[in-house]
């Protein structure tokens, strides 16, 4: 009851305030226009270092073959709290740390690329890391997964990540003149990132497939990170 002795909803002024302070309070924790743009700048920088680290430390599974068994065959696997933490992370997607992982990947395959090739590469490495993500999601999707297209290209591209690594290691042995055990290192390098970067991945998107169907799901993360691969090693 107000003031008047009629009931609340009847004073359309006490409707329009309270109405204005539940809006207030709905979208206060997710406004930024009063942030330090520093502060909005490094928050958006941890995000990014989190998934990374994810990248490079991924799920745990109590199972051989580091997890790739229960990813192809198993239909219910048993997941820890950090598993649980690291998929909730991981939906959390964003589009600004797999841009800077591959510019960097682009940027130092161009700068190795032979005189007046540089622009080609660099547009290759760019186009090969968001349409293969792209292709590799659609696939997924039209397998029935239920992860989304976006959050699928940001786990894809976070996880170029061991490669682009890579592609620094090869370059610094490819300046050491040691011959045939320089190339050794330098396959030996980019198969443990090969294998990092596809088990990060296929073990995050094989949450979301069927398990009869997981295999055609994980099969074009191969091709994908295969190519990445060749292109490193080329130049």
């Amino acid at each position: 009851m107000n003031q008047t002795g009629g009931p609340q909803w009847a004073n359309p002024e006490t409707t329009r305030s309270d109405a204005v302070m539940q809006e207030e309070e709905f979208f206060a924790p997710l406004s930024t226009l009063d942030e330090p743009v520093m502060e909005t700048i490094m928050r958006d920088v941890r995000a990014v270092g989190s998934k990374l680290k994810v990248v490079m430390l991924p799920m745990e599974r109590n199972i051989p073959y580091g997890g790739y068994v229960g990813v192809s065959q198993s239909e219910s696997v048993e997941i820890t709290d950090r598993d649980k933490e690291i998929i909730q992370r991981l939906k959390d997607w964003d589009l600004w740390g797999p841009l800077v992982v591959c510019l960097g990947l682009a940027v130092l395959l161009s700068f190795k690329a032979p005189a007046g090739q540089a622009s080609l590469v660099f547009a290759a490495v760019f186009c090969a890391v968001w349409i293969g993500s792209a292709v590799v999601t659609v696939n997924a999707q039209l397998l029935g997964g239920t992860i989304s297209f976006f959050q699928s290209v940001c786990v894809l591209g976070y996880c170029v990540f061991p490669m682009a690594l890579a592609a620094v290691v090869v370059d610094l042995f490819k300046m050491i003149p040691l011959g045939a055990f320089s190339t050794l290192v330098e396959l030996a390098v980019l198969v443990v990132a090969f294998l990092w970067s596809t088990r990060a991945s296929s073990v995050f998107i094989g949450q979301y497939i069927a398990a009869p169907r997981r295999v055609l799901a994980v099969f074009p993360v191969l091709f994908f990170y295969t190519f990445l691969a060749w292109m490193i090693l080329l130049f």
